[in-house]
């Protein structure tokens, strides 16, 4: 909490408003815990950046956890008065949080890639115009395969993933971990990325993280961000891409193939079933959509 925005914000609450510690904390606490989710999964840069989607992704985290709905519609209250102080100071110039209601019973439905959309991404990813390009169809593909949290991704160490077996050992939130299985396209870029180009980049250095940026680095969440926005600029898909979108559609194309929701839970780290159940909906739509697009009376 060391930001110009955040600093003048306190003395605000604190002066202006009169709030007593106890409320001004709460208020800081909301805001600090939004920017430490877009740092760890998704890369946060500044406040007046935020958009839509971004916002979609932290309320989707917040019913992951199980959350009351009243704590949820109180974290959304203090950040939409918090962008409202901002426009009010010129820090931002619109409010990421104007247009979110909570929906009583029902959670908001992720955002994901169709299957011919993901094509489309690897189809750039594999560009060997890029001299990135192992790493990226690597990163792209290992995302993808695994439905792992972004921040699970940047701080994955080689001695993680087992080629013999094709599994992977993800460390997850609280400590939980998990193996996950990953299929033969991802194996064969994994490997190509490790002997080849990630060699290269790390010759010289000790540290044991799989995916580095170009000096060969350990990549940070906002790093991975950015060559996802790079991947999709390059393609005709349109919107914004967001890494978690990569683990919404991990976990719907694996139920819209018949995996059942335990192994799907299992595999995403979910501590309950319930906060899983969201991807029915999201396959129940899909269902719908391809009956009435190809069942020839379906329509008049």
């Amino acid at each position: 909490m060391t930001t110009r925005e955040l600093e003048l914000y306190h003395d605000y609450l604190q002066a202006e408003r009169q709030y007593s510690p106890q409320t001004l904390k709460a208020y800081l606490t909301d805001i600090t815990e939004f920017e430490t989710y877009l740092s760890e999964n998704g890369g946060f840069t500044k406040f007046k950046e935020v958009q839509g989607l971004d916002v979609r992704v932290f309320l989707n985290d917040l019913y992951e956890h199980n959350l009351a709905r009243t704590t949820i519609s109180r974290k959304i209250s203090s950040l939409r008065m918090f962008y409202q102080f901002l426009i009010a100071n010129k820090f931002a110039l619109d409010n990421p949080f104007d247009n979110v209601a909570l929906k009583k019973h029902q959670n908001h439905l992720p955002e994901f890639f169709y299957e011919n959309e993901m094509q489309e991404l690897f189809d750039v990813a594999y560009d060997h115009s890029d001299k990135l390009w192992q790493r990226n169809a690597a990163l792209l593909e290992f995302l993808y395969a695994t439905g792992a949290r972004v921040a699970e991704i940047a701080n994955l160490q080689l001695e993680q993933v087992d080629f013999s077996q094709r599994l992977v050992l993800i460390h997850g939130k609280g400590n939980k971990d998990r193996y996950v299985p990953f299929g033969h396209f991802a194996a064969i870029a994994l490997s190509t990325y490790i002997d080849g180009l990630r060699s290269e980049l790390t010759a010289g250095m000790d540290h044991r993280v799989v995916f580095v940026n170009h000096r060969g680095q350990p990549i940070t969440t906002a790093g991975i961000t950015y060559i996802l926005d790079q991947l999709m600029k390059q393609s005709s898909l349109t919107g914004k891409i967001h890494p978690h979108m990569l683990r919404h559609t991990f976990a719907t194309h694996l139920l819209n193939h018949g995996a059942d929701m335990r192994t799907v839970q299992e595999l995403l780290g979910h501590v309950n079933l319930s906060t899983t159940q969201m991807y029915t909906h999201v396959t129940r739509e899909s269902l719908q959509k391809n009956y009435q697009n190809f069942f020839p009376r379906a329509k008049k």
